[in-house]
Protein backbone atom coordinates (compact mmCIF):
# COMPACT_ATOMS: atom_id res chain seq x y z
CA UNK A 1 0.00 0.00 0.00
CA UNK A 2 1.21 3.01 -1.07
CA UNK A 3 1.04 4.68 2.68
CA UNK A 4 2.87 1.86 4.52
CA UNK A 5 6.05 4.24 4.34
CA UNK A 6 5.10 5.89 7.60
CA UNK A 7 4.67 2.72 9.42
CA UNK A 8 8.84 2.12 9.29
CA UNK A 9 9.25 5.29 11.68
CA UNK A 10 5.59 4.18 13.63
CA UNK A 11 2.21 5.18 14.01
CA UNK A 12 3.11 8.93 15.11
CA UNK A 13 3.69 10.45 11.30
CA UNK A 14 0.57 8.68 10.18
CA UNK A 15 -1.72 9.23 12.66
CA UNK A 16 -0.76 13.09 12.82
CA UNK A 17 -1.17 13.18 9.05
CA UNK A 18 -3.99 11.48 8.32
CA UNK A 19 -6.20 13.37 11.50
CA UNK A 20 -4.96 16.43 9.74
CA UNK A 21 -7.01 15.01 6.64
CA UNK A 22 -9.81 14.15 8.39
CA UNK A 23 -10.12 17.16 9.56
CA UNK A 24 -9.86 18.81 5.98
CA UNK A 25 -12.54 17.02 5.35
CA UNK A 26 -14.92 17.58 7.77
CA UNK A 27 -14.08 21.29 7.06
CA UNK A 28 -15.19 20.67 3.83
CA UNK A 29 -18.51 19.52 4.64
CA UNK A 30 -18.62 22.57 6.88
CA UNK A 31 -18.33 25.34 3.98
CA UNK A 32 -20.02 23.51 1.96
CA UNK A 33 -22.66 22.99 4.26
CA UNK A 34 -23.24 26.45 5.02
CA UNK A 35 -22.56 28.02 1.38
CA UNK A 36 -25.77 26.20 0.38
CA UNK A 37 -27.66 26.92 3.67
CA UNK A 38 -27.25 30.57 1.98
CA UNK A 39 -28.18 29.50 -1.86
CA UNK A 40 -31.08 27.54 -0.75
CA UNK A 41 -31.95 27.47 3.10
CA UNK A 42 -33.12 31.38 3.44
CA UNK A 43 -29.92 31.78 5.04
CA UNK A 44 -28.44 35.35 5.21
CA UNK A 45 -24.99 35.15 3.60
CA UNK A 46 -23.68 38.18 5.58
CA UNK A 47 -24.38 36.37 8.84
CA UNK A 48 -22.00 33.44 7.95
CA UNK A 49 -19.91 34.48 5.47
CA UNK A 50 -16.92 35.06 7.92
CA UNK A 51 -17.38 31.58 9.88
CA UNK A 52 -17.19 30.26 6.32
CA UNK A 53 -14.23 32.02 5.77
CA UNK A 54 -12.56 31.26 8.99
CA UNK A 55 -13.34 27.43 8.33
CA UNK A 56 -11.69 27.97 4.67
CA UNK A 57 -8.66 29.34 6.16
CA UNK A 58 -8.02 26.16 8.88
CA UNK A 59 -8.26 23.93 5.33
CA UNK A 60 -5.55 26.05 4.11
CA UNK A 61 -3.55 25.61 7.44
CA UNK A 62 -4.03 22.07 7.51
CA UNK A 63 -2.37 21.71 3.87
CA UNK A 64 0.76 23.75 4.83
CA UNK A 65 0.86 21.46 8.12
CA UNK A 66 0.67 18.44 6.33
CA UNK A 67 2.91 19.96 3.84
CA UNK A 68 6.04 20.72 6.14
CA UNK A 69 5.42 17.07 7.52
CA UNK A 70 5.93 15.25 4.39
CA UNK A 71 8.94 18.10 3.67
CA UNK A 72 10.22 16.77 6.87
CA UNK A 73 9.45 13.05 6.68
CA UNK A 74 11.72 12.95 3.07
CA UNK A 75 14.60 15.22 4.57
CA UNK A 76 15.14 13.44 7.43
CA UNK A 77 13.59 10.06 7.45
CA UNK A 78 12.72 9.16 4.03
CA UNK A 79 14.29 8.26 1.33
CA UNK A 80 13.84 7.68 -2.70
CA UNK A 81 10.77 4.86 -2.03
CA UNK A 82 8.96 7.23 0.37
CA UNK A 83 8.61 9.65 -3.11
CA UNK A 84 5.57 7.97 -4.68
CA UNK A 85 3.57 8.16 -1.43
CA UNK A 86 4.60 12.00 -0.37
CA UNK A 87 3.82 12.47 -3.94
CA UNK A 88 0.12 11.18 -3.44
CA UNK A 89 -0.40 13.43 0.10
CA UNK A 90 0.50 16.74 -1.59
CA UNK A 91 -1.87 15.54 -4.61
CA UNK A 92 -4.87 14.49 -1.84
CA UNK A 93 -4.74 17.28 -0.30
CA UNK A 94 -4.41 20.10 -2.85
CA UNK A 95 -7.72 18.48 -4.10
CA UNK A 96 -9.17 18.69 -0.86
CA UNK A 97 -8.00 22.28 -0.71
CA UNK A 98 -10.33 22.88 -3.79
CA UNK A 99 -13.00 21.79 -2.46
CA UNK A 100 -13.34 24.49 0.25
CA UNK A 101 -12.34 27.19 -2.71
CA UNK A 102 -15.56 25.99 -4.69
CA UNK A 103 -17.89 25.93 -2.05
CA UNK A 104 -16.37 29.17 -1.48
CA UNK A 105 -17.77 30.25 -5.49
CA UNK A 106 -21.13 28.70 -4.27
CA UNK A 107 -21.38 31.35 -1.29
CA UNK A 108 -20.59 33.74 -3.63
CA UNK A 109 -23.88 33.22 -5.67
CA UNK A 110 -26.19 34.16 -2.70
CA UNK A 111 -23.32 36.87 -2.04
CA UNK A 112 -24.30 38.22 -4.91
CA UNK A 113 -28.03 38.18 -4.52
CA UNK A 114 -29.10 34.39 -5.71
CA UNK A 115 -31.66 33.26 -3.75
CA UNK A 116 -33.03 29.89 -4.47
CA UNK A 117 -35.04 28.83 -1.41
CA UNK A 118 -38.22 29.39 -3.02
CA UNK A 119 -36.96 27.77 -6.83
CA UNK A 120 -39.63 25.69 -8.55
CA UNK A 121 -36.64 22.84 -8.82
CA UNK A 122 -35.22 23.41 -5.44
CA UNK A 123 -36.22 19.58 -4.80
CA UNK A 124 -33.79 18.43 -7.69
CA UNK A 125 -30.53 21.11 -5.99
CA UNK A 126 -31.30 19.84 -2.55
CA UNK A 127 -31.36 16.20 -3.73
CA UNK A 128 -27.24 16.73 -4.89
CA UNK A 129 -26.60 18.78 -2.21
CA UNK A 130 -27.55 15.89 0.08
CA UNK A 131 -25.76 13.46 -2.98
CA UNK A 132 -22.77 15.20 -2.06
CA UNK A 133 -22.52 16.07 1.39
CA UNK A 134 -22.43 12.35 1.82
CA UNK A 135 -20.59 11.62 -0.52
CA UNK A 136 -17.76 13.76 1.79
CA UNK A 137 -18.55 11.86 4.58
CA UNK A 138 -17.57 8.40 2.46
CA UNK A 139 -14.83 9.79 1.08
CA UNK A 140 -13.31 10.41 4.78
CA UNK A 141 -14.15 7.06 6.27
CA UNK A 142 -13.48 4.93 2.70
CA UNK A 143 -9.73 6.85 3.06
CA UNK A 144 -8.83 6.17 6.67
CA UNK A 145 -10.45 2.72 6.65
CA UNK A 146 -8.72 2.26 3.13
CA UNK A 147 -12.00 0.54 2.05
CA UNK A 148 -11.21 -0.68 -1.76
CA UNK A 149 -14.59 -2.60 -2.38
CA UNK A 150 -16.45 0.60 -1.10
CA UNK A 151 -14.02 2.90 -3.60
CA UNK A 152 -14.32 1.13 -6.39
CA UNK A 153 -18.79 1.71 -5.51
CA UNK A 154 -18.33 5.49 -4.68
CA UNK A 155 -16.31 5.91 -7.66
CA UNK A 156 -18.57 4.90 -10.29
CA UNK A 157 -21.10 6.17 -8.50
CA UNK A 158 -19.40 9.56 -8.60
CA UNK A 159 -18.75 8.91 -12.15
CA UNK A 160 -22.67 8.79 -12.70
CA UNK A 161 -22.78 12.05 -11.00
CA UNK A 162 -20.60 13.99 -13.22
CA UNK A 163 -22.59 12.98 -15.68
CA UNK A 164 -26.05 14.02 -14.70
CA UNK A 165 -24.05 17.15 -13.69
CA UNK A 166 -23.27 17.38 -17.34
CA UNK A 167 -26.66 17.14 -18.94
CA UNK A 168 -27.63 19.47 -16.51
CA UNK A 169 -25.01 22.04 -17.29
CA UNK A 170 -26.11 21.89 -21.14
CA UNK A 171 -29.63 21.75 -20.20
CA UNK A 172 -29.37 25.90 -18.63
CA UNK A 173 -27.20 26.32 -21.16
CA UNK A 174 -29.44 25.43 -23.71
CA UNK A 175 -32.11 26.75 -22.10
CA UNK A 176 -34.80 29.78 -23.03
CA UNK A 177 -34.71 30.86 -19.39
CA UNK A 178 -33.71 34.36 -18.26
CA UNK A 179 -30.10 34.82 -17.79
CA UNK A 180 -30.82 35.14 -13.93
CA UNK A 181 -31.54 31.85 -13.85
CA UNK A 182 -29.78 29.85 -16.46
CA UNK A 183 -26.49 31.26 -15.43
CA UNK A 184 -26.55 30.98 -11.50
CA UNK A 185 -27.86 26.68 -12.07
CA UNK A 186 -25.31 26.22 -14.51
CA UNK A 187 -22.36 27.94 -12.34
CA UNK A 188 -23.76 25.91 -9.30
CA UNK A 189 -23.83 22.10 -11.20
CA UNK A 190 -20.46 23.34 -12.39
CA UNK A 191 -19.17 23.70 -8.79
CA UNK A 192 -21.05 20.69 -7.81
CA UNK A 193 -19.12 18.90 -10.85
CA UNK A 194 -15.54 20.32 -9.83
CA UNK A 195 -16.39 19.26 -5.70
CA UNK A 196 -17.36 15.47 -6.64
CA UNK A 197 -13.85 15.11 -9.24
CA UNK A 198 -11.81 16.27 -6.54
CA UNK A 199 -13.58 13.96 -3.66
CA UNK A 200 -13.21 11.39 -6.44
CA UNK A 201 -9.20 11.99 -6.56
CA UNK A 202 -9.13 11.48 -3.01
CA UNK A 203 -10.61 8.30 -3.12
CA UNK A 204 -8.78 7.10 -6.10
CA UNK A 205 -5.51 7.03 -3.94
CA UNK A 206 -7.39 3.93 -2.09
CA UNK A 207 -7.26 2.12 -5.73
CA UNK A 208 -4.76 3.75 -8.08
CA UNK A 209 -1.04 4.14 -8.39
CA UNK A 210 0.11 7.61 -8.24
CA UNK A 211 0.59 8.43 -12.05
CA UNK A 212 -3.38 7.35 -11.70
CA UNK A 213 -4.46 9.92 -9.26
CA UNK A 214 -6.16 12.85 -11.34
CA UNK A 215 -8.17 10.09 -13.71
CA UNK A 216 -11.69 10.99 -12.65
CA UNK A 217 -10.46 15.00 -12.91
CA UNK A 218 -10.65 14.27 -16.47
CA UNK A 219 -13.77 14.26 -18.81
CA UNK A 220 -14.66 10.71 -19.80
CA UNK A 221 -13.42 11.55 -23.36
CA UNK A 222 -10.15 12.48 -22.37
CA UNK A 223 -9.11 9.81 -19.92
CA UNK A 224 -6.84 7.10 -21.05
Amino acid sequence: MVFDFFRKQGEGPLELIESQIGDMLDHCQVTFGTAMDTLIGGVDPSAVGTELRKTDREINRAERAIRRELVVHVSVRGSAVDIPSVLVYMSIIKDIERIGDYSKNIFDLSNEGIDLSDAPDLDRISGYRQRIDRLIVDTARVFAERDVDDAHTLLQDGDDLLDEYDLIITEQIQSDRPAREAVPRALLFRYFKRITAHLLTVMTAVVMPVDRLDYYDEDKADRE
